[in-house]
This record gives C-alpha cells, sequence and structure tokens, in this order.
C-alpha cells in the first residue's frame, strides 16, 4: 500500500444469539432535533489528533477519479478491515485512498468518531480538488452519516456513501453485545438508539450524495434484514438512494454479517460498481457470475482461513477487555434545536 503501512489481519463483526436487552435505549419523547441547515459546531478534538488517524495513498493530491475514504467496523481498525480486501484491490487498480483510525478501537463513543469523519471529508476534498466517496462496513457504512447530518458543509464534498451491513437504524441483534453492559459505541448501535434516531432525524439522506446500502438476509447482527424496510435500509431526504439484498443478486448467497461487512464477491461488485457509474450501485450491472466466486478481488484464499481465525481472537478480545459503560451516552448540545 502506498503511503500506509498495513497490517493483514481480519476484521470480524461476530453475531451472537439474540438477548433481551433493549430496555433503557431509545429515542428522547420530547426530543426536537437541530434542523438539518443548522452549521456543524466546531470540531471538539485535537486537531493533531484527527490528521495522525488519517492515513492516505500518495495519489490523492489532483486526484484523476474520486478518492474513497475507508470507515472501519467496531473494535477494528482499517488495517484490520481492509488491508487485505478493499485496499489490496484498489492498490491493485490504482485508485486513491484514505483510511480513518477511530478512537477506542472504534468501540467509543460515535459523536467523537464522527469528528474524525468530518475532519477526514474536508481533507481529502481539499487535498484532493474533488468530491470524494464513503465505504464503510457495520459502524463504519453508518459512521458517515452522522457527520453528513451535523456538518452539512460536507454534503458537498461527498459523492457516493457504500454501507456495506451498515447500521444505520441500529440492530436488534446488537443488544446480544450487551451482557450487561457494552462499549459506548455498541449501545449506539442498538435498534433506535437515542444516536440512531437523531442521526435520522430530519431527513436519512441529502441530494446531490448517491447511497448504496447492502445488506444479507442472514444477518443476525444487524435486524431486521428481511427487506429493505430494515435496519440497514435509507428513505427519503432527496439522494438517489439504492437498498439492495445479496440475495436479490444471488438467491442462494449466505453471507452473514460479517462477510457482507467485509469480503462477500456480490457486495464488493455492488460497492464498485456505484464507484464507477454515476449514481447508486445498480443491481442489474451486477454479472452473476459472481454468484459462484468465494472472494472478490484483493482477497487471498490461501491465508485467508487463517487470517479469519486471527480475526475472530482479534474481535474478542476488544469486545472482553474494552470498556463498558452502563448506558448509551448522552446526545450532545449540537444535537438539539434547544441547543
Amino acid at each position: 500500500m502506498r503511503g500506509m503501512r498495513r497490517r493483514g489481519r481480519l476484521v470480524v463483526f461476530g453475531a451472537m444469539a439474540m438477548v433481551s436487552l433493549l430496555a433503557g435505549v431509545g429515542p428522547a419523547p420530547a426530543a426536537t432535533y437541530s434542523p438539518v441547515d443548522t452549521p456543524g459546531p466546531p470540531l471538539s478534538v485535537d486537531p493533531a489528533k484527527l490528521a495522525q488517524a488519517l492515513a492516505c495513498t500518495t495519489n490523492l493530491a489532483g486526484a484523476t477519479r474520486a478518492p474513497v475514504l475507508l470507515v472501519p467496523g467496531t473494535t477494528v481498525s482499517p488495517s484490520e478491515h481492509f488491508s487485505w480486501n478493499y485496499m489490496r484491490a484498489f492498490d491493485e487498480m490504482g485508485w486513491p485512498y484514505c483510511a480513518v483510525t477511530l478512537p477506542e478501537n472504534t468501540m467509543g463513543d460515535m459523536q467523537i468518531a464522527g469528528e474524525y469523519v468530518v475532519y477526514a471529508i474536508r481533507t481529502m476534498y481539499q487535498v484532493a480538488g474533488r468530491r470524494i466517496s464513503l465505504l464503510g462496513g457495520s459502524q463504519g457504512g453508518s459512521l458517515p452519516r452522522w457527520g453528513l447530518r451535523f456538518w452539512p458543509d460536507t454534503r458537498a464534498m461527498v459523492e457516493d456513501h457504500i454501507g456495506l451491513a451498515p447500521t444505520n437504524h441500529g440492530g436488534k441483534g446488537v443488544a446480544s453485545l450487551c451482557v450487561p453492559n457494552c462499549a459506548p459505541a455498541v449501545w449506539q448501535q442498538i435498534w433506535r438508539s437515542n444516536f440512531v434516531v437523531a442521526m435520522n432525524s430530519g431527513q436519512q439522506t441529502f441530494p446531490g450524495i448517491s447511497y448504496t446500502e447492502v445488506y444479507s438476509h442472514h444477518d443476525r447482527l444487524v435486524t431486521p434484514a428481511d427487506d429493505d424496510t430494515g435496519a440497514s435500509s435509507l428513505h427519503g431526504g432527496g439522494g438517489r438512494i439504492t437498498n439492495v439484498a445479496l440475495q436479490d443478486v444471488c438467491p442462494a448467497n449466505t453471507a452473514d454479517h460479517n462477510q457482507t461487512a467485509s469480503y462477500d464477491p456480490v457486495g464488493y461488485a455492488l460497492a464498485i460498481d456505484a464507484l464507477t457509474h454515476d449514481g447508486p450501485a445498480d443491481p442489474a450491472r451486477i454479472d452473476r457470475s459472481v454468484c459462484t466466486e468465494a472472494f472478490p478481488p484483493g482477497v487471498e484464499p490461501v491465508t485467508f482461513p487463517t487470517a479469519y481465525a486471527h480475526g475472530n481472537l482479534v474481535i474478542w478480545y476488544h469486545l472482553l477487555t474494552g470498556d463498558r459503560v452502563e448506558r448509551e451516552p448522552g446526545l450532545r448540545c449540537y444535537v438539539t434545536a434547544g441547543c
């Protein structure tokens, strides 16, 4: 990888049995959210930390195509999530990209993590001199939308938003990770948490941005996932939207949350389709031969089994040793109209 050190570790977003832990989460009944055109607040994170967290390929300046910002999922770094799949594929194609490392192994307050994404969008746009694309899996697929919602200036800087098994509305299965407590970011990704309700307040998409939201019917973490009314899908607001299940392209696809968010060939094909066409992905353009492929470009089949096993150890280590809190973090002042 040009301009970025990589380590070949695999992200796994492990799903566990559903546990009913939804009590204590959900939107505050009287919440009134800031209008969508309210200017975003100053970033509270030290600028030096924001700059250090962003790593880019050397061909970002004056990029001839929209560079891609890679945003990792919960518990992992960009290297663990992307170095063995999308980074390798983008390197082979010569595509410019950046990756942002989020605090506390991507397990801290997503409101703070959102500032890292806002900084990344602004920096990439300025250096590249053109609009950028956003791509992430699981938490990384939804987090950029927090920046787009509460920092309106970033909307004109973004061309595509691509979420792979994104927690756009949280997930009922996410509650299984809180036994009984969990990391701040996990609380914030439970179905209808205060965070996700605020993120979707006003409007879910914005004109000028194309949204490709990919999910699987076999996801047991970001649920419901039965159709495009589920946890990953977006509706309304003015953006061009494709909500697509892997099974809409390949009916026999059995990918779970982990695979959808990182290495499923159909998800990869949809992402590349969105990045190489005007507007969101169009499932009709996907060559159905992808249904017979085990891995997408960038994934090395020989080393995959070992990397996958190691990735399970990484995810469980962070889930078991990371800081836990008793409840979802409170919403920041700028989120509400009465601030």
